[in-house]
Parts: structure tokens; sequence; C-alpha cells
């Protein structure tokens, strides 16, 4: 039992983010608790449903606070070449690693397979305390600490909270923390598929008037893990198909590029929201990851905004202990609200730009989006530009990113 402890930072999440943002904290020398309604298992047999497309600067943080090590390196598909095309029209973009000498553009990695690597890591620190399969019953907050009690009526106080606890964040509810938000009009199915064709390491996007395709190679050369955007009258019916009907409609909204498509798992649906918190800080409290922001998988970007989240909360919060300031005032928390809330505006903003562009049968949208793409599919330049934007390489980016 805890009773009463107090810590420098306490993390409400024991997700991606916030075991990221837990180590890189301890690296600083903070003593940090994270507060995690789960647990964490290693990922064997066949592949979850949940999977990133981890871009290269989330790879480098993973790196830098010693989590990619614990990587099972068998269930990861790093990915060399990536292909978009219009379906009803003649637009299409590829982009190949080796244009740009680099081995790949980024790594399709199941979520839990991240999760664990990083809760490996969490377990060689003395100064972090992992407390699972426990939820918060009360959180108050005062001038000088936090106070948090959990559900087996332990009892924590940090200079300051970070709330990680994805998008339906029990901290950000507490705390009154208004959403801006809308919904995308979709639902993203998400299944394992057996391919005909082996996916060669290739990441596939097709645009149908409906909604975006996605297929993600996964570990063995003819898996791969799809995220179909549909309206949500067209998820029920997919969902309500036959296995059969299911596998003839994927099969033939892919264009057949992959051969004949095979349903190797459950069939799953989430509706899609844009979710954006009015404040990404208040005194003593700093919202990450999905708790602060959601956005379309579009680009599969989700992930890596929130690791940019983490990196950021590390390097601003080091500097603030290091320079003996309190890491919890609002005052010096401004300034990475600021940095956090316009990283999320940018990400948000183009995937809304890039879904109105190419979503429905308008013929002057259709010429514009297959025009753009044929553009930067044909300049060296600014395919390049494009390259290096899809692997998170980009100015302002927190160190541990670089």
């Amino acid at each position: 039992m805890l009773s009463s402890q107090a810590y420098d930072i306490a993390i409400v999440g024991g997700g991606m983010v916030g075991l990221a943002t837990a180590i890189g904290l301890a690296q600083a020398n903070l003593n940090v608790v994270v507060i995690d309604a789960g647990h964490t298992d290693a990922v064997v047999g066949e592949p979850r449903l949940r999977v990133s497309a981890i871009n290269k600067a989330s790879q480098r943080l993973l790196e830098n606070l010693g989590a990619w090590t614990y990587l099972d390196t068998s269930r990861a598909t790093p990915y060399q070449k990536m292909a978009v095309w219009d379906k009803d029209g003649f637009g299409k973009i590829a982009f190949d690693a080796n244009s740009i000498s680099e081995t790949s553009l980024g790594a399709i990695i199941e979520n839990d397979a991240i999760s664990f690597a990083l809760a490996k890591r969490v377990g060689e620190f003395d100064n972090i305390t992992h407390i699972e399969n426990q939820r918060l019953e009360r959180i108050a907050f005062g001038e000088r600490e936090a106070w948090l009690t959990l559900a087996n009526g332990d009892n924590v106080s940090a200079a300051l909270v970070i709330a990680a606890d994805g998008a339906n964040s029990w901290v950000r509810e507490q705390c009154k923390i208004p959403l801006t938000f809308w919904d995308y009009g979709h639902h993203a199915i998400v299944a394992t598929i057996r391919t005909e064709i082996p996916h060669l390491a290739t990441a596939r996007q097709v645009f149908l008037q409906a909604g975006p395709l996605a297929f993600l190679p996964l570990y063995e050369d003819n898996l791969c893990s799809i995220v179909w955007s549909v309206p949500p009258e067209r998820a029920t019916e997919l969902l309500a198909m036959d296995k059969v009907q299911f596998e003839r409609n994927l099969t033939a909204a892919f264009d057949g590029r992959l051969g004949i498509c095979k349903l190797e798992s459950e069939r799953h649906a989430f509706p899609l929201r844009m979710r954006y918190a009015r404040h990404f800080a208040r005194h003593r409290l700093v919202l990450a990851g999905d708790a602060a922001h959601t956005i379309h998988p579009l680009a599969g970007q989700g992930v890596n905004l929130g690791f940019l989240d983490a990196a950021s909360i590390i390097e601003v919060i080091s500097e603030l202990q290091q320079a003996g300031k309190d890491i919890g005032d609002y005052a010096q928390l401004r300034a990475l609200e600021r940095w956090r809330k316009a990283d999320a505006m940018e990400m948000i903003a183009a995937m809304e730009g890039f879904k109105r562009l190419f979503e429905g049968s308008n013929p002057v949208k259709k010429v514009i989006r297959d025009l753009g793409l044929n553009l930067v599919d044909n300049v060296a330049g600014l395919k390049t530009v494009f390259i290096q934007q899809a692997m998170g390489n980009k100015s302002a980016l927190p160190k541990l990113c670089r």
C-alpha cells in the first residue's frame, strides 16, 4: 500500500504517451508516479488490431528514452515505400526511402507492443513508481500541489499532474476543461487481412468517394492491417456482411492491388471525432496525447502527435526543474501550452483539409486533388519536402525527437 506519498510528477494514464513521458522525466532526475487503470503484457500470437505508423521522429524519441531496444523486432515492420492514389481519378503519388538515402520511412507497430517496450524500460528506474490496475477516485488542486486519491484509498501528491488518460480523459472531465469537437461523419473499420500478393513493405492508401482505405504492412509478407473510413451506415453494412461478402467488397475497394483479400481477424469499428481541449495546461496540470487532441487517422499521425507532446513536456519541465522554477506554476507552463496547441492545430487543419479535398465526387475537387498529387509526385524538391513531413522531420522538433 502507498498510503500517502509525495512526487514531483503524477502521470495519469499508462499508455504509450504516459509511459514515454515518465521515462523522459525520470531521466531528468524527477520523481514520477504513473497511475495506470490497466496492465501491460507482452504481445504474442495473432496481431493486435490497433497499430500505429511510427515515424522517424517518434522512433528517435523511443531510442533516446532507451525503449526501442525492448521492442520485439519480429513484430515491427519498417516500411520503405508509400503509395497513395485516387480510385476514381488519375492522381497518384509514391514515396521511396531510397530516394532520400534512408532505409525506411517509418515502422508499423502494434500499440500494445510499444506500450510493453516502454513498460519494460520504466521498470529500470528507481524514481518511477508504476501503479497498475488502479483508477483515480478524486483529484484536487492547491496552490503548491495536487492531491490524488486512488480507488484503493491510497493518496498521492505531486507538484504537477500530467493527464495522459486518453480521448475520454477522466482528469480533463473532472477539471471541467471544455472541448472543441466535431464528428468526422466516419467510422473506422480495423481488421487484419491476409493478401494474395505480398505487401513488399509498402504502406498503401486509396481515396474512395466515401473515405480513405489504408493497408499497413505487418510482420508477415502477406499480412496487413486495414483502416477503412466510411460513413456510419456503410460501416454497419460492412460489419453485418458475412466473411466472403466483406472480403469481396474490400478487394474491390482496394482495386485488387494486393490480389484477393482474406479476413484474418474480427472486424471492429469506432467513430472518428476531432477533439481539441480549450486548455492544454492549467495550474498544476498538463494534458497530453489524446486527452488534449484527437485527429482523423487519415495519415496515421495521432500517436506521433502524442509522442511530440511527450518530448515537449519532458524538455520544458526538465528545463524548469534545472532552473529551480516551480514546474507546476501555470505562468511557467504557458509557453509549453502554446507550443503544443500550435502543433496540434497545424495537424488538425491539415487532416481536415485533406479529408474535405479527397471526399465526395465533386468534379472540380477531383481535378484539383489529382493534379496536386501528380504535381508532388513529379517535382523532386516538392516530393522530398512531403517525404520529410511524412517521416516527422520538421523544424522546431523537441530535442529528444531530433
